[in-house]
Formats: C-alpha cells, sequence, structure tokens
C-alpha cells in the first residue's frame, strides 16, 4: 500500500525559505510521477509543481515557478520543494500526490 508523509512546514517570514520533504513508501515509487498541491483557506486545492518519475523533467504554476525548485532523490524514496522568496499568499497546507494517493499535509504559514 503506497503512503505519502510530507514534512518541513512552519513559521516563516515573508522572504524567507523552506524545504518540504514528501517520503514515499509502500512500492516502487520512482516508477512514478510526483505533483505538490496547496490549499489555502477558503481556497481549492491548486497543483503548483510536479515531477516525473526520473526527475529530469518538471512543471510548475506560474504562482511559484522562479520561487519554488521541486526535486526528488529515488534512492532514499522522497521527494522535496525547495521554497524561496516566500509570501503571505504561500500561506497554505502542502500535499503530495503520487498516483491516486496524498500525504497528510504540512501546514505552512507565511508571517512577519
Amino acid at each position: 500500500q503506497l503512503q505519502l508523509v510530507e514534512s518541513g512546514g512552519g513559521l516563516v517570514q515573508p522572504g524567507g525559505s523552506l524545504r518540504l520533504s514528501c517520503a514515499t513508501s509502500g512500492f516502487t515509487a520512482d516508477a512514478y510521477a510526483i505533483g505538490w498541491f496547496r490549499q489555502a483557506p477558503g481556497k481549492e486545492r491548486e497543483g503548483i509543481a510536479c515531477i516525473n518519475n526520473s526527475g529530469d523533467s518538471t512543471n510548475y504554476a506560474d504562482s511559484v515557478k522562479g520561487r519554488f525548485t521541486v526535486s526528488r532523490d529515488n534512492a532514499k524514496n522522497v521527494a522535496y520543494l525547495q521554497m524561496s522568496s516566500l509570501k503571505s499568499e504561500d500561506t497554505a497546507v502542502y500535499y503530495c500526490k503520487q498516483r491516486t494517493t496524498w500525504g497528510q499535509g504540512t501546514q505552512v504559514t507565511v508571517s512577519s
């Protein structure tokens, strides 16, 4: 059974950085792409980044392009979302997803 566990969220000041991790387990995780999503209070969940199975192809939403970087380490079965130049509007619960399985989410709050 596939499981995803996010970590690394927290409180950060505007302009700061944070790195989220998504640990996968349960099957050959490197066979599938991983997506990162976020959901702010009162808003729909939105996709913000994805990376293919081998890690050599990525895509980003316009709202995070140039500030966020997605990567993965298949030897460790983990994906990362490096977030820089954070803004208050980046405040949300961040999720990773692989196939149809979601992680539990990790809260990111950007505030002074």
